[in-house]
C-alpha cells in the first residue's frame, strides 16, 4: 500500500514537471511569434512605419504588416478594412511626431524667434530622417492621406505654425495678413526640404540653420 501511494506522489510529481514545462514552451513559442501585447493597433502603425523606411507605400502591403506583427491577415482587417485605411493612419502618425518634435524644439530654443526658427528648421530635418513618410504626407491623394495643407486647423504642427506667426507677426497685421506669413514660411521650409530630398541642394545642417530664419519669412 505505501508502495502504491509513493509510486502515484511520483507520478504526479512528473505531470507537474512536465506541465511546467509545456507552459514555459507554450509562453517561449507565444514570444517568438512576435506580438504579444495589448494595443494591435499600435503594433501594425509601427510596422507600417517600417516599411517606409526601406520601401514605396505601393510596395507596403497588409499582409506583411501582419506576418511582421506576428497575427493574421484577419486580425489586421479589424483595425484597417483596406490599404487606404493603412495609409491615412501613417500619416496621421507622422504628423503627430512631426508636432510632438517642433514642440520640443520650440521649448529648448525658449520660444520666440529662436523659437521660431528651430520649429522650421525641424520640418526640414523630420523630411530628411523620414523622406518616404514624409512625401506620403505631402503628396498622397486626399483619399490616402490628406496633405498638411487640406488639414484643419486642430493639426498641431499647423496650429504650432499659426500660433508662432500670430505671436510675431506686426500687430496689425490682419488675419488674411497672417496667412500670408505662414504659407510664406512653410514656402521655405517645405522648398528647402523638397530640394534636399531631391539633391538639388546638400543635405547640410548650416544650410538648414542659414536658409530657416525669422527675418526670411518677414515676421520677428
Amino acid at each position: 500500500m505505501l508502495f502504491l501511494l509513493d509510486l502515484a506522489f511520483r507520478l504526479g510529481n512528473v505531470y507537474s514537471d512536465n506541465m511546467a514545462s509545456n507552459a514555459n514552451s507554450v509562453n517561449i513559442e507565444s514570444e517568438k511569434r512576435g506580438y504579444h501585447h495589448g494595443d494591435l493597433r499600435s503594433a501594425l502603425v509601427q510596422a507600417g512605419l517600417d516599411l517606409l523606411k526601406t520601401r514605396a507605400p505601393d510596395a507596403v502591403s497588409l499582409r506583411e504588416i501582419a506576418r511582421m506583427a506576428g497575427v493574421s491577415a484577419t486580425a489586421v482587417y479589424r483595425h484597417f478594412p483596406d490599404k487606404q485605411a493603412l495609409l491615412s493612419a501613417l500619416c496621421d502618425e507622422g504628423a503627430e511626431d512631426l508636432a510632438r518634435l517642433q514642440q520640443a524644439a520650440m521649448a529648448q530654443a525658449g520660444g520666440g524667434r529662436s523659437g521660431f526658427d528651430a520649429v522650421g528648421r525641424t520640418y526640414v530635418r523630420f523630411a530628411l530622417a523620414n523622406p518616404t513618410l514624409f512625401r506620403l504626407m505631402m503628396t498622397a491623394p486626399v483619399d490616402s492621406c490628406a496633405p498638411l495643407a487640406a488639414l484643419g486647423q486642430d493639426v498641431l504642427a499647423k496650429k504650432i505654425l499659426m500660433d508662432n506667426i500670430a505671436a510675431l507677426a506686426p500687430v496689425e497685421a490682419s488675419q488674411a495678413e497672417q496667412r500670408v506669413f505662414a504659407l510664406r514660411a512653410w514656402s521655405i521650409v517645405h522648398g528647402l526640404a523638397m530640394l534636399m530630398l531631391d539633391r538639388q541642394v546638400p543635405a547640410d545642417d548650416a544650410l538648414i540653420d542659414a536658409v530657416v530664419t525669422s527675418a526670411s519669412v518677414g515676421v520677428g
